[in-house]
């Protein structure tokens, strides 16, 4: 039977948030759904056991695989595991389940609407730092201005796609691609900035929808590093534009 839903899960160093049932949490939602689904736990060269205990609650969990890649940052993990899925809509989500798997019940609707990509949209940022909030504001006026994007929040980590659309956009990519991306455990803000800059230039409808998120201690975000990289990025695509990079 045809995929319907993948999930694509990157992880580097999660051991912690396995060990504590970010997977069992996913299972436990997908296993009473009534399409076929299949998630992908795509590591990232991960330093500690995350491998060793994604194998091992795969043996035990069917539709569950788990993608070994070298490490290069989250945005070339995201992409090798995007690739590398069968559904006809894929996911990615972070491990720690800050947006539950469960609001992908306010993303699937769109798709029948005629959507080709669908971003979550995290409501109010609960218990995020004050620092991240101001920041967030800044950006997301600067990304308008500099970009024309004109989305509430572009860096939620849970956004969906119709698989062709995923397929364009991912193959088109030039500051990230599956064999680049940054060191580290960085979430680098022009990951995000670079796919919905080509989904615009590609003319495909994204919807933007709010979702829950919550503030996760241990959160891989580190405030200043990563505004500036997400600054610098942001003026990379830009650049890139302007050199016609992403002529379509």
């Amino acid at each position: 039977m045809k995929v319907y839903l993948s999930v694509v899960i990157p992880a580097y160093n999660e051991e912690n948030n396995i060990r504590t049932g970010a997977l069992a949490s996913v299972y436990e939602y997908l296993k009473n759904q009534k399409y076929p689904w299949e998630v992908l736990v795509v590591d990232d060269g991960s330093k500690d056991n995350t491998v060793n205990l994604a194998k091992s609650f795969v043996r035990k969990h069917e539709g569950f695989r788990v993608i070994t890649e070298p490490h290069r940052g989250k945005g070339g993990t995201v992409i090798a595991g995007m690739l590398a899925s069968e559904g006809g809509i894929v996911l990615f989500a972070d491990m720690d389940q800050a947006t539950p798997i469960d609001q992908i019940e306010k993303i699937l609707p769109k798709f029948k609407s005629g959507y080709d990509i669908v971003i979550g949209s995290r409501v109010g940022r609960e218990g995020a730092p004050l620092i991240r909030k101001v920041m967030a504001y800044g950006f997301s006026l600067l990304r308008n201005l500099v970009l024309r994007l004109p989305y509430k929040d572009t860096q939620c980590g849970f956004k969906a796609f119709k698989n062709d659309a995923s397929h364009e956009i991912f193959k088109k990519m030039k500051i990230f691609s599956e064999k680049a991306g940054n060191r580290g455990a960085s979430v680098t803000a022009g990951f995000d900035l670079e796919i919905l800059y080509i989904a615009r230039k590609l003319k495909l409808k994204v919807a933007e929808v709010p979702v829950v998120w919550h503030h996760k201690e241990g959160t891989k975000v580190n405030p200043i590093k990563d505004g500036w990289e997400g600054l610098r990025d942001l003026f990379k695509v830009r650049w890139n534009a302007l050199l016609g990079k992403y002529n379509i």
